[in-house]
C-alpha cells in the first residue's frame, strides 16, 4: 500500500518513464525535508535494479565499500571484489545490469553529492556510465537525487562537461499545497478548520516532514508551540542545518535570507548588496540564482520596470517565521505561541505571511477568477511617487488586470470609508504611473470575505476566500 499524498504530476511522469521506449536520466532536487527520497522509494522501490545512498562526510574508500555492499545485496553474489575506483564500480554495475531480465532497469543514486568526495573521479565515472552505455539503450532509468541543491544544479543540471544537456528530465519537488496539507492531516485523523490549516502553513510552509510531526488532539497553536518553542522542538534548531545542508559555503545564502526576512516587500539586487554588504559580483548573483532555483526566493520584474529593478522576495515560510520569532526567543517559554496569538508582532507577521500564501496558490486564485486557461503575468508592484505597494497584479492577455489585495483576518472584513479611499488611491496611482489601457478590477483575497456595505459596493469587483485556496 502506498502512503503517498499528492505528487500526482510526478507519479504520472514516473509511470510514463517506465512505459517509455528510451533510457531516461532523471534529476530530482528540492528543499531539505520536502520528500524527495520518500516519493522515489514509494513510487519505484519495488522495481529498483540497484540503489545506493551516499554516506555523509565519507572518504573515497568508504563510499566504494558502501557501493560494494549494495552491489552484493542486489546481485546476490558474494564473490565480487570491492572496486578500487569509481570507473571500476560502474563497470561492475554495467555487467550486473546487462544480465538483468527486468524490462526497465531502474538505478537510483540517493544523496548523490555525498558520493562525489574530493578527487574521487565520481562525476567522470558517472558521465562515462551514462554516455557510453546507458544512453545508448532503451531500458535504463537513472534517477539521481540530493538535498545539496547547489551541487545538483551546478554539477548535474548545468554541467559544462560530459553531462552537458544529458539530463532528460528535471523534477524540482515543490512543497505541498494547502489541499495536500489538508489531506495529510486527514490521513492522521486530525480535524482542523481551514483557518487553522492556513495559519500553520504560514509557519511551516508545505514541508511534509514538518507536518508529519503534528500530533492528533492538538490545536494549531498547540502544534506550533510543540514544533517551534518547546524544550525538544524539532524546528528550533532546523535553521542551523537547513542552508548548510543545501549549499556549499552557505554563509552568503543565509545572509541574503536574513536580509530579506527584514524587508518583506522585497529588495532589488542592488538593495540586497547595500544592506548585506555582500560583494557586487558574480558570486552574489550565483547565490541569488541558487536560492531562487531551490524555491527559497522569488524574483519578479514589476510591471513597467527594467530588469535591473527586479525584486527578490523571501518565499520560505519557516525561514521568515524563524527570524520573526524563533531566533528572538532564546529561552524556552511554555505555551509561547498561544500566549502571543493576538500580539502586534503576530498580526504584522500574519499579514505578510498570508500574502505569500496567496502568491504560492496563484493557480487556485486564477481558477476562482475563471481565468485558469488565460495567459497571465503575475507580480507585486511598487509605486515610484508615493511608494504604494500592491500585493499582487495579475496582468491578463484578455485586456484585464486584477489588482489583488490580500487581507488576513479571523472574521469578515469591514470596508471602512478610510480603507475604501486607500484602495481607490492604489488603483488610481497604478493607472497613472503605468498608463495602462487595460481594465483594472479590484480583487480582495481574504480568509472569510467582506461585509457588504456602502463603501464596498461598486469598488470590489471580485472576492476570493480561503476555501478557494484549498482547491486541487
Amino acid at each position: 500500500m502506498s502512503y503517498l499524498i499528492g505528487r500526482q504530476r510526478e507519479i504520472k511522469l514516473f509511470n510514463e518513464f517506465i512505459d517509455g521506449n528510451q533510457s531516461e536520466f532523471i534529476v530530482v532536487y528540492g528543499r531539505r525535508r520536502v520528500g524527495k527520497t520518500f516519493l522515489i522509494r514509494e513510487q519505484l522501490s519495488k522495481n529498483f535494479s540497484f540503489h545506493i545512498t551516499g554516506l555523509a562526510n565519507a572518504i573515497l574508500v568508504e563510499q566504494l565499500y558502501n557501493f560494494h555492499v549494495a552491489m552484493l545485496d542486489y546481485s546476490g553474489s558474494k564473490k565480487r571484489a570491492q572496486p578500487a575506483n569509481w570507473l571500476e564500480a560502474f563497470r561492475q554495475l554495467i555487467a550486473y545490469l546487462e544480465k538483468s531480465k527486468k524490462k526497465k532497469k531502474i538505478v537510483f543514486f540517493d544523496e548523490l553529492p555525498w558520493l562525489d568526495s574530493p578527487r574521487s573521479g565520481f562525476i567522470q565515472a558517472l558521465e562515462h556510465f551514462w554516455n557510453n552505455w546507458a544512453s545508448a539503450r532503451k531500458d535504463v532509468i537513472l534517477v539521481v537525487c540530493g538535498s545539496a541543491a547547489s551541487w545538483m544544479i551546478n554539477k548535474i543540471i548545468k554541467n559544462k562537461g560530459g553531462l552537458h544537456n544529458r539530463v532528460t528530465q528535471k523534477i524540482r519537488l515543490a512543497p505541498f499545497t494547502l489541499h495536500e496539507c489538508e489531506l495529510l492531516l486527514q490521513s492522521k485523523g486530525i480535524v482542523w478548520n481551514r483557518h487553522q490549516i492556513a495559519e500553520t502553513y504560514m509557519v511551516l510552509g508545505g514541508i511534509p516532514y514538518y507536518w508529519s510531526h503534528i500530533k492528533k488532539g492538538r490545536s494549531a497553536a498547540q502544534a506550533i508551540d510543540e514544533l517551534c518553542f518547546s524544550e525538544n522542538a524539532i524546528l528550533k534548531d532546523e535553521y542551523q542545518n537547513l542552508y548548510a545542508s543545501l549549499f556549499k559555503n552557505s554563509e552568503g545564502h543565509e545572509l541574503i535570507v536574513k536580509t530579506l526576512s527584514k524587508k518583506t516587500i522585497g529588495l532589488t539586487r542592488k538593495e540586497i548588496i547595500s544592506i548585506s554588504k555582500l560583494p557586487n559580483g558574480g558570486g552574489t548573483t550565483k547565490v541569488l540564482e541558487e536560492l531562487e532555483t531551490s524555491g527559497f526566493l522569488r524574483k519578479y520584474k514589476p510591471i513597467g520596470r527594467e530588469n535591473r529593478e527586479s525584486i527578490y522576495q523571501l518565499l520560505d515560510f519557516y525561514s521568515l517565521f524563524y527570524f520573526q520569532f524563533i531566533y528572538k526567543q532564546k529561552n524556552n517559554t511554555e505555551n509561547y505561541w498561544q500566549k502571543n496569538i493576538d500580539h502586534p508582532s503576530h498580526r504584522a507577521w500574519s499579514g505578510y505571511a498570508f500574502e505569500q500564501l496567496c502568491l504560492l496558490h496563484l493557480p487556485q486564485i486564477k481558477r476562482s477568477l475563471g481565468i485558469g486557461g488565460v495567459e497571465t503575468e503575475a507580480a507585486s508592484w511598487r509605486g515610484k511617487i508615493n511608494k504604494i505597494q500592491i500585493d499582487l497584479l495579475i496582468d491578463r492577455r484578455d485586456q484585464v488586470i486584477n489588482l489583488c489585495e490580500m487581507k488576513y483576518a479571523i472574521g469578515q472584513i469591514d470596508i471602512t470609508k478610510k480603507y475604501a479611499e486607500e484602495l481607490r488611491n492604489k488603483m488610481q496611482t497604478f493607472k497613472s504611473e503605468t498608463s495602462t489601457k487595460k481594465a483594472v478590477h479590484l480583487t480582495l483575497v481574504t480568509t472569510y470575505g467582506i461585509k457588504q456595505n456602502m463603501h464596498s459596493l461598486g469598488l470590489i469587483q471580485q472576492q476570493i476566500t480561503i476555501d478557494e485556496l484549498f482547491q486541487m
